[in-house]
């Protein structure tokens, strides 16, 4: 259950990081409330999982989906730049996550 708990909090990372920007520098109210909420239930999601995974696995892991995650909304719904560098970073990311869980006791 850790687990998904971490995944849905780092899913909610990229929810505010998203909003943050649509926020415009929180002079935008709708948007600034949905990054202060997003970040505040990211930020319980996650220190409930602490309560069974380690720090040195939930941390990074959380950080790691919000950073794939922003990367990827970047690039999909912002238009951002996309190339073979900024893609072989995401995977190298991925990777690592990946490991951090097959290396994690459950």
């Amino acid at each position: 259950m850790a687990w998904v708990l971490l995944l849905a909090a780092g899913l909610l990372e990229v929810v505010w990081a998203f909003a943050m920007k649509l926020s415009e520098g929180f002079t935008r109210a709708g948007p600034a409330t949905a990054t202060l909420l997003a970040m505040g239930a990211s930020v319980g999601l996650l220190a409930i999982s602490m309560r069974s995974l380690p720090l040195s696995t939930a941390y990074p892991v959380w950080t790691g989906i919000g950073a794939v995650g922003t990367f990827a909304v970047g690039v999909v719904v912002l238009g951002e730049p996309l190339n073979i560098g900024r893609v072989v970073a995401a995977v190298l990311i991925v990777a690592g996550l990946i490991l951090m869980r097959l290396t994690t006791p459950a």
